[in-house]
């Protein structure tokens, strides 16, 4: 029996399961980050204090550069050959399928789990290197596409270097969720 690939998966999948999925990911990265602070973290209010209301730093330091990072996105998307930027439609499919406020909620979400993860625990235990590496090869459905991999991984690397200047996962979260909620605007109301 041949194996499915993930695009013919996805295909398989209706709208709602997707979001389903993306999700369960989601719960999943929470559950993650939170087991592993247990036991990377030496006290279990580490986690708490990497959450610091800074509004200039989340600014600067987040909101600023998602900004940068939607404008370069969508200029991308624009110019260059659709190809070279195809996630198998998988964000054009989810994004089309959730009214703006839904937008605006799983972009909350997502930015928040994957931030948790990835630059909470993972980047303030094991290093920026190895998180930006290890939050690029998550997306891996972008792993073929050259444009997306290097795309992901230049973020990837970009937030984590602003977690790493400010060790506030607020600023993080701020440009993920930019970042997210921004280009999910942007399907829903611009893609094909």
């Amino acid at each position: 029996m041949k194996k499915m690939s993930q695009g013919e998966i996805i295909k398989k999948l209706t709208d709602r399961e997707l979001i389903l999925n993306l999700y369960l990911s989601q719960i999943i990265f929470i559950v993650l980050a939170i087991t592993l602070s247990i036991f990377l973290f030496d006290r279990h209010e580490s986690l708490f204090k990497l959450f610091e209301w800074n509004v200039n730093d989340i600014f600067w330091f987040g909101i600023v550069p998602g900004l940068l990072v939607v404008v370069i996105d969508i200029l991308l998307i624009k110019f260059l050959h659709e190809k070279h930027y195809d996630d198998g439609g998988i964000n054009s499919r989810i994004f089309k399928a959730i009214s703006v406020p839904h937008i605006f909620f799983i972009s909350l979400v997502i930015s928040f789990s994957e931030e948790l993860l990835f630059r909470g625990v993972i980047q303030t235990s094991f290093g920026f290197i190895f998180a930006s590496l290890l939050f690029a090869l998550v997306h891996f459905r972008y792993l073929k596409k050259i444009v997306l991999l290097v795309s992901v991984l230049l973020l990837s690397f970009l937030i984590g270097y602003m977690y790493e200047i400010t060790e506030n996962l607020l600023v993080s979260i701020s440009a993920h969720f930019t970042i997210d909620f921004l280009l999910g605007i942007y399907y829903r109301l611009y893609r094909e």
